[in-house]
């Protein structure tokens, strides 16, 4: 069965109440995409990098990137803007 192309994508929570997380929080990588807008390959691309810090591995088969260590990201790329 396919997918009906004329439905968006649903928000995910994570990324729709990303303000108001700790730090300390994890988030998956469909929010770090969207945080970055950019593909999966090249979030992985920008850890590969350094551009982006390392996920860590929450359980098995899952990785989660921390909320405080993206803000630091967010916050050094706007002032180098």
């Amino acid at each position: 069965m396919q997918k009906n192309s004329s439905q968006p994508e649903p928000i995910p929570d994570a990324l729709r109440h990303f303000d108001d997380l700790p730090n300390s929080a994890h988030v998956r990588l469909p929010v770090v995409c969207a945080l970055f807008a950019c593909a999966p390959a090249t979030v992985w691309r920008n850890v590969k990098k350094q551009k982006l810090p390392s996920p860590a591995r929450i359980g098995a088969g899952v990785t989660a990137w921390n909320v405080g260590a993206l803000r630091q990201v967010m916050l050094s790329s706007g002032e180098d803007a």
